[in-house]
């Protein structure tokens, strides 16, 4: 607790610092006189996080471009630090709502049908309060991991979900949940489109290429999946002293937010790799600290990773790879599913990867299990496919919302809440740690 403690502390310190109002200053002056165009926007992407957590949004660029051809997008910040990054950098136009006030503006002046939510952010909720659109959970990836089976799925008019082992889950694990009414199954349309991110060109030789990519520490005892800690150094030490291996070592986005022991194993693994460069620089092994989470997929040849996403993504590619097993008892091992059907890889034998990679690389019978359950996962993996079936279901929330409307009349205001005093919203509110 008093890790976690002093990471906020230091977070608050650091916004802080700034003067107030500085960073909506800093938006202001870089969108000048820039005003939306009227009725013109029929997709809200919502996002209430901070920048930690872009990697949530970024995986869906290209499935919302594809949608924006359709149904005009448009991503809603409530964070002014994300909304600047994302000026940056989004394909999409981008807003700063820090206020509910400023979420009904915009939701007044233009056509939404549907608000698409990428996470499970508490704020959520100031959003759902629109009733002249549908809300769609999209989530961030298809994983094992209890977040997957939330009971606050029930919140939205629906979830896109990959196939059938997300609605084997959900149907499970949540009570009085209408797996069949409420969810539409759309694959995984993130890995639909061409590698996005140029690679770092690794050389073309006989090594093989292995992809570490632990998950966050967790901010709960039920989501502390990583191996980092547990499992990573002694790995790379095996690993980073093979001369038939090549490391990407690619650590989640907020590894160390919670945790300064897995802080401390990611900046050791860091100095490893720096090390082993430095003895053998044809070894070329690698600190991935680039944003998106493409290139590995087609550049690794095996894959070690915990109970997370990258499990799950990485079946696409019928390559091998490495489940490692949560050492903290609180964080639940799947019962069902891929990660139930194969040997997970423990604290006692992770000095022995190159021994367990060997068998990976080389079992047929593992890679016949792969590609079943790739189908399990995501259904048709044909190229082009889940992308088509993500427009055929935003165009089916679209067409029901429209025709709902057409036959009722809607009150958007509620007559029984008390009009909200004008707020302006501080930097510090604007600090999202907890995800």
């Amino acid at each position: 607790m008093a890790g976690k403690a002093k990471q906020i502390y230091w977070a608050v310190r650091r916004v802080l610092t700034q003067p107030p109002g500085a960073m909506v200053e800093e938006w202001e002056s870089q969108t000048g006189d820039r005003v939306l165009p009227d009725n013109h926007f029929e997709t809200l992407v919502y996002y209430a996080d901070g920048p930690v957590n872009l990697y949530q949004l970024r995986q869906w660029y290209e499935p919302l471009m594809a949608l924006d051809a359709e149904a005009p997008a448009v991503i809603v910040c409530r964070s002014v630090t994300a909304a600047l990054e994302l000026l940056k950098e989004s394909p999409l136009p981008v807003v700063y709502a820090g206020r509910v006030e400023d979420l009904e503006n915009l939701v007044d002046r233009q056509r939404f049908s549907m608000a698409l939510y990428v996470n499970q952010n508490t704020r959520n909720f100031q959003m759902m309060r629109s009733n002249t659109m549908l809300h769609v959970f999209i989530s961030h990836g298809e994983s094992d991991k209890s977040y997957m089976v939330s009971g606050q799925t029930k919140a939205y008019d629906y979830s896109f979900i990959a196939g059938e082992a997300a609605a084997e889950r959900l149907a499970a694990n949540l009570i009085n949940f209408d797996v069949e009414a409420k969810t539409i199954r759309i694959g995984r349309p993130q890995l639909d489109s061409a590698q996005t991110t140029a690679g770092p060109g690794l050389p073309t030789d006989d090594r093989i290429v292995v992809l570490y990519a632990p998950t966050t520490e967790g901010d709960r005892p039920s989501m502390r999946y990583s191996s980092l800690a547990s499992h990573g150094v002694a790995m790379m030490q095996a690993l980073l002293a093979s001369p038939r291996h090549r490391v990407i070592f690619r650590p989640h986005a907020r590894t160390g937010l919670f945790s300064e022991e897995h802080a401390a194993a990611r900046d050791q693994i860091d100095t490893m790799i720096a090390t082993a460069n430095l003895a053998d620089p044809t070894a070329r092994h690698l600190s991935d600290k680039t944003a998106t989470f493409d290139w590995q997929l087609q550049s690794a040849d095996v894959c070690i990773a915990d109970v997370s996403a990258v499990v799950i993504d990485w079946l696409t590619t019928g390559k091998p790879i490495v489940v490692t097993k949560p050492t903290n008892p609180a964080a639940p091992v799947p019962t069902e599913g891929f990660i139930a059907s194969t040997e997970l890889l423990t604290k006692k034998r992770a000095a022995d990867i190159i021994e367990v990679l060997d068998r990976a690389t080389t079992d047929e019978a593992l890679a016949e299990q792969r590609r079943t359950w790739t189908h399990h996962y995501f259904g048709d993996t044909t190229p082009g496919a889940a992308t088509e079936a993500w427009l055929a279901a935003c165009r089916r929330v679209r067409a029901e919302r429209d025709d709902w409307l057409s036959h009722h009349e809607v009150t958007t205001a509620d007559p029984n809440t008390p009009t909200e005093p004008h707020r302006i919203v501080s930097d510090i509110q604007e600090l999202d740690i907890e995800s």
